[in-house]
């Protein structure tokens, strides 16, 4: 097996055409497989049922004699906000508990900025004219969709090894008052997979943005997610921020989604204590409160910090083996040919793939006509937009081992052929 580059052009059309009849024989196979959202698969989903069985008479209480059953706590139960500043590293007084979806509390946060305003800001967003955010790229298509929804300008920062290329991002936050934003995934990014550095972590906190309503948006949707053979450790930006008493500049998102039930969790938005004043302010008239009773549940099923992390580690022996299955398929089918490359992940949902440029839509297209469902070509970008057509967002969780053994059979053969494609049409 050769490099592709290293071909003679008659030699890449022998195997084009090999490529080609393999493709034929797994699509003759008539799989159907949507890969397209990192889903928890239903085991994952299983290993959550006991909290179910719960004595329901145990989650009507708190401890400080809350009927979680009527109206209040509008920041949520204390035992679970502590449950989740002990997971964050931060206090209770930094925590808002939300409903199950983290992404809802991310929206919520930014229509809350256009219409009413951030604390320390001289007036909301949507009364400034022109917004703009900065998007690290490879990214998260519903961050970006929340900017397009709104009309927020978007901007591509490249995205590295360590973390986003923080002079840039540095160039754009000082110096332009109308970037109010930047979309972060600092742990197991999705979909690259990589965390970020101490070094690029300080250098958020660093940062002295010309706008005086400025926040970071620091979805750390991965924290406990490792795969079980190395944790990657992220260090608490909130930490690096008091070092610079920029704590205001933060907003940071989790949920329990990939933890317990993706329909029925727990969402967290963790701020400064300035920053959770201001917010409460504006919620308690969206809202009550969240669900107590489900909050009183993970707190009862969990009872502490450690009991998330061996929670985890069952995950991580279903995850693992799935993860294994993609990287090898590209070690032994990609690399040889040097026709992409991908960074190997210690934990998160996604291997974010990166082939010959303008190869990223033909591959997609091949794999859907085959009955394999990918997320779409461009979607790790704004505006859906690849300006080099490369990326793929590869999704492994949902399905089983043998699913995923012909599922990442068939993205090969189609990465194949559409490197080949490319490279012979520049002859």
């Amino acid at each position: 097996m050769r490099e592709y580059t290293s071909l003679s052009k008659d030699a890449m059309r022998e195997e084009l055409k090999a490529a080609r009849a393999e493709y034929a024989a797994l699509k003759a196979k008539d799989q159907k497989l949507d890969m397209s959202r990192g889903k928890p698969n239903p085991a994952q989903l299983d290993l959550s049922m006991d909290m179910l069985a719960l004595e329901p008479t145990e989650l009507v209480v708190t401890r400080k004699g809350t009927d979680v059953r009527n109206y209040g706590e509008l920041a949520g139960v204390d035992e679970c906000k502590e449950l989740f500043a002990d997971l964050l590293g931060l206090q209770m007084k930094n925590i808002i508990m939300g409903g199950q979806s983290s992404l809802n509390l991310m929206y919520d946060s930014v229509v809350r900025a256009l219409l009413l305003g951030v604390y320390g800001g001289s007036k909301p967003w949507g009364a400034q004219g022109e917004l703009k955010f900065l998007c690290p790229v490879p990214g998260y298509d519903r961050h970006f969709a929340i900017c397009e929804t709104f009309g927020i300008k978007m901007i591509n920062i490249p995205l590295g090894e360590y973390g986003p290329d923080m002079d840039l991002v540095r160039q754009y936050v000082e110096h332009d008052a109308s970037v109010k934003g930047i979309w972060c995934v600092p742990k197991y990014s999705n979909p690259t997979g990589i965390t970020y550095s101490d070094e690029v972590v300080r250098a958020f906190a660093a940062l002295k943005p010309a706008a005086d309503d400025f926040r970071i948006f620091w979805d750390n949707a991965y924290l406990v997610h490792s795969h079980g053979v190395r944790d990657e450790k992220l260090l608490n930006i909130f930490d690096a921020c008091r070092e610079y008493g920029s704590e205001d500049m933060v907003y940071e998102f989790c949920s329990t989604s990939k933890i317990t039930f993706s329909g029925a969790g727990l969402a967290v938005l963790a701020a400064s204590e300035n920053n959770v004043k201001f917010i409460l302010q504006q919620m308690k008239v969206q809202t009550i409160g969240y669900d107590k009773i489900n909050q009183l549940r993970h707190v009862k099923y969990f009872e502490n910090v450690e009991g998330i992390y061996r929670h985890m580690q069952e995950h991580a022996a279903l995850m693992r083996p799935k993860f294994n299955v993609v990287l090898g398929f590209l070690d032994r089918e990609i690399a040889p040919r040097a026709i992409g490359h991908w960074h190997r992940p210690c934990g998160g949902y996604f291997v974010g793939f990166e082939g010959l440029k303008g190869t990223a839509s033909r591959a997609v297209a091949l794999c859907k006509e085959a009955g394999l469902t990918l997320t779409p070509a461009g979607a790790p970008f704004p505006y859906g937009i690849d300006p080099d057509d490369s990326v793929i967002r590869i999704a492994p969780s949902f399905p089983d081992v043998a699913e995923l053994t012909g599922a990442m059979k068939l993205f090969c053969v189609c990465e194949r052929i559409a490197a080949l494609e490319v490279l012979l049409a520049g002859e």
